[in-house]
């Protein structure tokens, strides 16, 4: 069994192909996905399997296939300023993308069984904001994460524009996950082997719309064997954003409105300069379904008749194109994080400038 899609060399080789196979469709998550190496949530020794559209399971740490997030990214239609919470949040990884998308006065929560993986998770989530240069493009929602079972979420909990469960939810817990959204929210999750996703239209009003066939591990039941007490989930406070903070908000925007008009002079039109390097060509595959193994999710295909016949000839244009382009192909250069550069040229103390860079590495 393979991906769903070709595998990449790299993290945005990847994403080409999940466009290509029409797993992304719009271009807030197209970026979000590009913004954010899927490899950086790898333990170091399996990383050379990052780029293929399969899970991976390490321990309790646990990715889903990129055909899966997509999905999942596309469906809960996010928009700045929405609020978010991920049951089963795992890594930070999916939290970390819809963070991009939500910006600085949205609301990024989730909830994860296991502490181990809460440590992983705020690790991989300090690296990508000390590291990045992603993380500059964008106001980042920045995520929250609290270690309990997702069942146990205590009753008196806001709701939240967008919800994601990323786990099988048996049909008894479909009505507790659908009361943790307000009314016009959306719900995400895996319902009785289908993705589903819910919108609520009324106060008891929904609208249920099957997405693709998945099987995943159920939700863990609650345990109250040791207490006998249910273990109640208090999700962190809505909290009011600082004058501080709100000050750096406002002016690392305004920086990035004078670049951004810095650059459409420079270009004119303002358009996208064309790709530098022509892209791998990517052969169309016809999913199935998806299948779970040992809570990893694979996508098998079928063959049509035909497949075996291009597939030859598929390799020898690949070749030919790759070999006509190798003569024009440079190294690109590094790409310039203007922001850095112009917060840095700024005639203010070097506390503040470190402070409007959120005291980056990079």
């Amino acid at each position: 069994m393979g991906g769903a899609v070709s595998a990449g060399e790299d993290n945005d080789e990847l994403i080409d192909n999940l466009k290509e196979a029409q797993y992304i469709r719009t271009e807030l998550v197209e970026q979000a996905f590009r913004a954010i190496d899927r490899a950086d949530y790898y333990l170091e020794e399996f990383k050379d399997n990052a780029y293929k559209d399969l899970a991976w399971k390490h321990g309790n740490i646990h990715l889903s296939a990129p055909c899966i997030y997509s999905e999942v990214m596309e469906a809960l239609d996010l928009q700045p300023g929405l609020s978010f919470l991920n049951l089963g949040s795992g890594t930070g990884y999916l939290s970390s993308m819809v963070g991009l998308i939500l910006g600085p006065f949205g609301v990024n929560h989730g909830v994860e069984l296991h502490s181990d993986v809460i440590e992983y998770a705020k690790q991989k989530l300090d690296f990508f904001i000390k590291t990045s240069d992603s993380f500059d493009k964008f106001e980042f929602c920045e995520p929250s994460f609290v270690t309990g079972n997702c069942l146990e979420i205590s009753p008196d909990c806001t709701q939240y524009d967008r919800v994601y469960c990323g786990a099988g939810v048996q049909k008894e817990h479909e009505d507790y996950m659908k009361n943790l959204l307000k009314v016009g929210g959306i719900l995400v999750m895996p319902l009785e082997e289908k993705l589903t996703k819910i919108t609520r239209t009324g106060p008891s009003a929904w609208e249920t719309k099957k997405i693709l066939a998945v099987s995943f591990a159920p939700l863990i039941q609650p345990n109250h064997a040791d207490s006998g007490k249910s273990r109640l989930v208090h999700l962190p406070p809505v909290a009011v954003r600082s004058l501080q903070d709100l000050a750096r908000i406002a002016i690392r925007g305004t920086i990035k409105k004078i670049i951004h008009q810095e650059t459409m002079s420079k270009t004119g039109n303002g358009l996208k300069n064309p790709p530098r390097f022509k892209r791998r060509r990517v052969r169309h595959r016809r999913m199935e379904t998806i299948v779970f193994l040992d809570k990893e999710v694979f996508a098998s295909r079928i063959s049509s008749p035909s497949d075996d016949n291009n597939n030859s000839e598929d390799i020898e244009e690949e070749r030919q194109e790759e070999e006509e382009t190798k003569p024009s192909e440079l190294k690109p250069d590094p790409p310039v994080n203007f922001l850095r550069e112009k917060v840095l040229s700024l005639p203010l103390p070097d506390p503040l400038k470190y402070y409007l860079l959120y005291y980056r590495e990079k």
